[in-house]
């Protein structure tokens, strides 16, 4: 399980999307097997949110890539618009760009992509282990109310305004998150086009992966915010039922916002999963050199 070499570069898609990835190494890789990390944000974000999660990362020994989802940070729409299928697609992509079995972080709606990977892996795209912060696996039906507002002239002014966009997403976060963290999830939200906005909050409906989820046999920790309303944290604890293999962690007073708000525990449960990833890995290649499996 190795990294691409680090820099910056632009994944092509089959639609003709454009994916901005950031490859990171860290300084030391230590004694320890340490799988890739591909990191999904949610909507509305970059690949800027996870700096305080890849900075813990890359501390303790993980090669970290970052990818901005279509139509968010320098990434391109394509042909195919923003959909589900499409940036299922593209996290396929990215984690054949990384070698095709890293550990896979999903925020958000970075998760469902996450997830719909899970459920239905690729032959040379297969995650080894799965993180899943505030996310959910069904129950996403974004009323038309909610998404014309994403797109609508007036929200997008407002945050563009930093007190009144700071006002406008407050219920995002909980209420410890410094002040500059929620300037960034300003910033972020703010610079992502509303109709790509309005298009990701479309693309969730009627999705429910539970029952696809029962053979994702890979380890996995589903990570929510106690007071998180965008996703609702028991949406995530029926999430880590769906899963063969997962632990649930509920994080009290925590909003939905968790890569700014508790990067060390996103980090801590990359390194419980890919313990258990790569013992899992040593264990089914003993089996298959020893003939017992």
């Amino acid at each position: 399980m190795t990294a691409p070499a680090p820099g910056e570069t632009y994944l092509g898609t089959e639609d003709g999307a454009r994916l901005a990835v950031s490859v990171l190494d860290p300084l030391e890789r230590g004694d320890e097997d340490r799988p890739p990390v591909v990191l999904a944000h949610g909507w509305g974000g970059s690949r800027r949110i996870w700096s305080p999660v890849t900075d813990r990362l890359l501390r303790r020994g993980f090669p970290v890539v970052a990818y901005d989802l279509r139509g968010h940070g320098a990434s391109t729409v394509g042909a195919h618009g923003v959909t589900a299928a499409a940036m299922s697609a593209d996290l396929a992509a990215v984690v054949r760009y990384a070698g095709g079995a890293p550990l896979v972080v999903g925020h958000s709606g970075g998760g469902f992509a996450a997830l719909a990977l899970a459920a239905a892996p690729e032959p040379d795209a297969r995650p080894v282990g799965l993180v899943l912060v505030a996310s959910a696996a069904h129950d996403q039906d974004t009323p038309e109310n909610e998404a014309r507002m994403m797109e609508a002239l007036l929200f997008s002014w407002a945050l563009r305004r930093p007190t009144v966009g700071r006002a406008l997403l407050r219920q995002m976060t909980g209420a410890a998150l410094a002040p500059r963290l929620r300037e960034v999830n300003r910033q972020l939200f703010a610079a992502t086009a509303p109709e790509v906005r309005a298009a990701c909050f479309r693309s969730s409906r009627g999705m429910d992966l539970r029952a696809a989820l029962a053979d994702a046999r890979l380890p996995a920790a589903v990570l929510a915010g106690e007071a998180d309303r965008v996703i609702r944290p028991e949406l995530g604890r029926e999430l880590a039922s769906a899963l063969p293999d997962a632990v649930f962690t509920s994080i009290p007073r925590a909003g939905h916002v968790l890569p700014l708000e508790h990067p060390e525990a996103v980090a801590e449960a990359v390194a419980r999963i890919a313990e258990r990833a790569v013992e899992r890995a040593r264990t089914t290649w003993g089996a298959e050199e020893t003939g017992t499996l």
